[in-house]
């Protein structure tokens, strides 16, 4: 529960940055700022919600009184929302969830991939989307995996690298970078998503990292860690702030 009231707070207070929402075209934006082991995210003027097995639709067309429009089953151990554009990754305990949200009031199911059960956040761009598997209280296995994902195809997702780590949760794009939650926080050339290479480290225990345009924040239990990327030169991380929690 402390993990999502964290979470909750640091997307509402990157929201108030933009007047856009999570859909823009812009490469921060489409990276999710809400972080990925968020539940909730908006399109357009809509706020979509997961909770343990429904996708909940809201209009914010009047931000003061938002009106539930829509409810979905989507199946069971929903536990993550990410969109990328017009599309919702929703990430559950068995496996990750394709919807099309260019009806907004209607979300239309794509596809889905099923793996063993593990917790699932997930996040994606154009053409590929990834996925961390680990091992967790009440998640039931013992795997620590780095999938991805071909999603050229959105009905027809197509596994094309899994990696073995050490125990990876919450995960985030910065151009062909994937960083990544693990036993230290890990960064990934992804130029090439079928051969990921590890490129650099920042040695912070964190749960999740939400990037707003060159700035990396990583969630841990005990703070907030604020660094700066660098796009021509990754290996060059510069912590800006702590805030202890």
């Amino acid at each position: 529960m402390k993990k999502y009231i964290i979470l909750l707070v640091v997307g509402l207070m990157l929201s108030c940055d933009s007047d856009s929402t999570s859909n823009s075209d812009s490469a921060s934006n489409d990276t999710g700022k809400a972080g990925s082991l968020a539940r909730f995210t908006t399109y357009n003027d809509y706020l979509y919600t997961v909770d343990n097995q429904n996708l909940n639709v809201f209009s914010i067309v009047n931000r003061e009184e938002p009106v539930k429009v829509n409810e979905l089953i989507i199946g069971f151990e929903i536990e993550t929302l990410f969109n990328y554009k017009e599309y919702l990754y929703i990430g559950s305990q068995n496996g990750m969830y394709i919807y099309s949200v260019q009806n907004p009031e209607q979300p239309e199911y794509l596809s889905d991939v099923q793996h063993f059960t593990a917790c699932d956040p997930v996040v994606a761009n154009a053409t590929h989307a990834y996925v961390t598997l680990h091992a967790d209280i009440g998640c039931g296995t013992t795997i620590n995996i780095l999938e991805i994902y071909d999603v050229t195809d959105v009905v027809n997702p197509v596994l094309i690298s899994s990696r073995n780590l050490t125990k990876p949760i919450g995960l985030g794009l910065y151009n062909d970078y994937l960083i990544v939650c693990d036993d230290e926080v890990k960064i990934f050339d992804v130029s090439d998503p079928e051969n990921s290479v590890l490129v650099h480290a920042i040695n912070r225990d964190a749960f999740d990292v939400i990037i707003n345009n060159d700035t990396l924040i990583l969630i841990g239990e005990n703070g907030l860690y604020q660094y700066s990327l660098n796009p021509n030169s990754i290996q060059n991380t510069e912590e800006l702030s702590t805030i202890n929690i």
